[in-house]
């Protein structure tokens, strides 16, 4: 029987793919792709040809999923590719996942990059536990309520944010709490890569660009982290 391989690609920086993730590309039969043209060009990078792409997205992944079980059980190895980062993590391949256990072929993850650990590397949290939250609601309300939960929790948490609503995100949470530190990440990896750090409102007056892929990460607040130190020491 045939198995699916879940593949992490670059989330910008091309050479960033792994030894591991290159030799499944390589090997596989058939590639899933959240978009067919954007792993095009991974697999041109990678001077690698000849395979048979198939689309499968936010929009048609449960179709799409059972397609791909059908390959699986002709014994064709599939492997999966989100258009950057790891798939399942706010990018579409967790429904294809649980199709392809359901049915009982094996799914073996090949790791790699993903922009929230990227960030948590730059970030400096010392602390254990961290919410992974993605991207917020669009509806004002609804992602007030939830930064309202996120910020009283005293944990860190990290979000990822669109161009068009960071400025408006970085505002709501200066309006509920500007005492918090936070680190943003834009464009990681790639040629402009830029870190920020302060209060939401101190980050705001230094983002100057507001353009690229945006990631950030809510510290604890600054009494939380102080005691943290004091027991580990």
């Amino acid at each position: 029987m045939g198995s699916l391989y879940i593949v992490a690609t670059p989330i910008g920086n091309l050479d960033d793919i792994t030894l591991r993730a290159i030799k499944t590309l390589r090997e596989v039969p058939v590639i899933a792709c959240e978009d067919t043209r954007h792993t095009q060009m991974l697999l041109n990078h990678l001077e690698i040809t000849g395979k048979r792409l198939i689309a499968c997205h936010a929009h048609n992944e449960a179709a799409s999923s059972q397609g791909i079980v059908g390959l699986l059980s002709q014994g064709l190895d599939v492997a999966y590719c989100s258009d950057a980062g790891t798939p399942g993590v706010s990018d579409p391949g967790s429904r294809l996942v649980r199709a392809v256990r359901e049915a009982g072929f094996t799914v073996v993850p090949i790791p790699g990059a993903s922009a929230s650990v990227t960030l948590i590397s730059a970030s400096g949290l010392s602390g254990k536990t961290f919410t992974f939250e993605g991207f917020l609601s669009p509806k004002s309300g609804r992602r007030k309520t939830r930064l309202k939960e996120l910020l009283s929790r005293d944990e860190a948490f990290i979000i990822y944010e669109s161009p068009f609503r960071i400025l408006k995100t970085l505002s709501e949470i200066r309006d509920l709490d500007d005492s918090r530190r936070i680190v943003l990440g834009r464009e990681m990896t790639k040629a402009f890569e830029q870190f920020l750090y302060g209060t939401a409102s101190e980050i705001i007056s230094q983002l100057k660009v507001v353009k690229g892929e945006f990631a950030f990460v809510v510290l604890p607040p600054e009494k939380e982290r102080d005691d943290s130190d004091e027991e580990d020491e």
